[in-house]
């Protein structure tokens, strides 16, 4: 360095000798007081030193210190795949969610959106038979593309099938577990059960006849009231209700009674009839109408809840169009909820309805009974798993600003988690608007989840989870639905018709 410096006619000073200090020497030969020694710019002070301050939003903290990651959920349940959020596994427990009050869960209830072939059936059959381990049993409450079927087959569980030639039927009218030892009831548990009965009936007529674009007004439902009541021997205090069924509700109010007649104050019997034509025409649809045969006789289809799966296909009914599945599915709805009732304590259910757009565009009334199912499934112990592909199927169940438009967005409060696949980015504004998704939330529907099957922004309550699921090679065989690209040609129609 002195050679370098000298080059250029400079030269290094010379380097003194450092002070040898004697090892006698006191190190504190004066003392200091508290505030430091006297003079100028010699003191101590309690200020900090200044730092350089910077404002961001939360999503801009990833950018920042992108390796921090938060809490993930606790690790109860069906374990379905990572989340790359918290770094670790993640596992769905719905019902502990809700018993725990984990991230403000109220309900057990869960939706999923997703476009056809993000894997949105594959992780809602990996959710089902993984928390079968844990003794939940599921009922799938219409399968209109025999999609569960294979998995039902695994189980060895014979499917449920309803169509025309098919020896299943389905009495929307079931008493269901409600009429079990009616006859050792206390009177007041009986008058509770009964009501029960009724008012699902009631609804379920109402949904009916709204289908048809009919009103179902107080008139309507205090004379179908008071038909159901006798047909059932309720009226007349007997203690056992008797099982009916739609043709016979239809054929009571073709020929009334003159206590009927009186009952619902119409001046003559051409005068309820003329009224209440309507409604009798509405009904009729499933009497001689194209569902004629499947939902108007008594029920041949026995629920067996030790079985891990039941499953009620209606495949069969695709060629008659939504409007007829649509109605199949509300006859469906009322008929699993009878079956879903009373439950046991400790009797897990899993309730998966597939396509359940094509019941709500039915009407209002058709709203209000899947709507009455998801407020009610805290009480029954089910978690209510609805399906759809995006956000505008629950929007076009009436005209906007309508009743049933308005109850159809709550059904979107109403579940406590929400499973977003992936989706265009025209569908993840929509899901913004109706859920708020932030910017960053946005971004993982329509980018990073629509890059891979399985892939889901899993909303649960307040808390957010960027899930992969994984599976394995078992459970891509059974829940795998690309069989109808995957299936060789061999001239016959496959089962599955929709690859997901």
């Amino acid at each position: 360095m002195a050679q370098l410096v000298s080059d250029f006619g400079h030269q290094l000073p010379p380097l003194l000798p450092s002070p040898v200090r004697s090892a006698d020497a006191d190190p504190f030969a004066s003392l200091v007081g508290r505030r430091g020694r006297t003079g100028q710019a010699a003191g101590w002070t309690a200020v900090p030193a200044p730092l350089a301050v910077y404002r961001m939003t939360s999503e801009q903290v990833g950018g920042v210190w992108p390796l921090i990651a938060g809490d993930g959920l606790p690790p109860a349940g069906a374990m379905l795949g990572i989340d790359y959020l918290s770094g670790g596994a993640f596992s769905a427990d719905p019902i502990g969610w809700t018993l725990d009050n984990v991230a403000g869960v109220t309900n057990p209830n869960m939706i999923f959106f997703g476009a056809p072939g993000r894997g949105k059936s594959g992780t809602v059959k990996m959710f089902a038979l993984r928390q079968m381990a844990y003794g939940y049993r599921t009922l799938v409450l219409g399968d209109v593309k025999d999609e569960y079927e294979p998995l039902c087959r695994a189980l060895q569980v014979q499917p449920h099938a309803v169509g025309h030639g098919l020896p299943a039927r389905i009495n929307p009218l079931d008493f269901g577990p409600l009429g079990n030892d009616w006859t050792r009831l206390p009177r007041a548990e009986a008058q509770r059960r009964a009501a029960m009965v009724f008012s699902r009936w009631l609804l379920l007529i109402r949904g009916l006849v709204g289908s048809q674009h009919v009103p179902f007004g107080p008139t309507a439902e205090t004379a179908v009231g008071l038909v159901l009541r006798d047909l059932t021997g309720y009226t007349d205090g007997a203690d056992r209700m008797r099982e009916i069924t739609i043709p016979q509700l239809w054929q009571a109010l073709r020929a009334p009674s003159a206590e009927l007649v009186d009952a619902c104050r119409y001046a003559d019997r051409q005068h309820f009839l003329d009224e209440t034509r309507p409604v009798r025409d509405a009904l009729g649809a499933l009497v001689t109408g194209h569902l004629a045969g499947l939902f108007d006789a008594p029920t041949t289809v026995s629920v067996d809840w030790r079985a891990p799966i039941q499953s009620l296909s209606l495949s069969r009914l695709d060629p008659l169009g939504d409007e007829a599945v649509g109605v199949a599915l509300t006859c469906l709805n009322s008929w699993g909820r009878a079956m879903t009732q009373l439950a046991e304590p400790g009797d897990l259910r899993i309730v998966i309805r597939d396509e359940c757009w094509k019941q709500m565009r039915l009407g209002t009334d058709a709203v209000k009974s899947l709507d009455a199912d998801l407020r009610l499934s805290r009480n029954d112990g089910c978690i209510q798993v609805v399906i759809a592909h995006k956000p505008s199927d629950m929007l076009t169940v009436g005209d906007a600003g309508s009743q049933a438009v308005a109850i159809a967005k709550d059904l979107l409060h109403l579940c406590a988690t929400k499973v977003l696949l992936g989706q265009d980015d025209q569908i993840g504004d929509e899901l913004s608007d109706l859920l708020g998704l932030s910017p960053m939330a946005e971004q993982i529907v329509t980018d990073w989840a629509a890059a891979a099957r399985g892939r889901a922004l899993w909303l649960v309550g307040s808390h957010v989870a960027k899930v992969q699921t994984v599976r394995t090679s078992l459970d891509v065989a059974l829940t795998d639905t690309n069989d109808a690209i995957t299936a060789p040609a061999t001239g016959a129609v496959p089962a599955s018709t929709e690859a997901r």
